[in-house]
């Protein structure tokens, strides 16, 4: 994802909740920037439910943050963490982390 793409997704969870940007940033952040670091460094095949739990888990015990409250942004970034998530099961590893995107755009995690 492009950090314009991450930045849209900050913009829809700040607006569709009562936490602020900074929190929704550092969330957001952390649950995408698992998930591309798991494409890079895994070998496995996940299936999406086993991933966007391992990564709300991750995002919780990195951040610090309640529960309610990381299942709460990372459930209104869904789609994009859905998105994500296509990708991670759909490409072998080493396509990740190549540095670029279909448009041009660097990476940005």
């Amino acid at each position: 994802m492009t950090e314009q793409e991450i930045n849209r997704v900050i913009q829809y969870v700040t607006a569709s909740t009562s936490y602020g940007r900074e929190l929704v940033a550092e969330i957001v952040h952390t649950g995408l920037g698992e998930l591309v670091t798991l494409a890079t460094q895994s070998s496995r095949h996940f299936d999406r439910d086993t991933l966007l739990e391992y990564v709300s888990q991750w995002t919780i015990r990195r951040t610090g943050q309640p529960e309610s409250l990381v299942r709460e942004v990372l459930g209104c970034a869904g789609r994009w963490l859905d998105e994500v998530c296509d990708e991670v099961v759909k490409r072998p590893p080493e396509t990740f982390g190549q540095g670029a995107t279909d448009e041009g755009d660097s990476e940005v995690v």
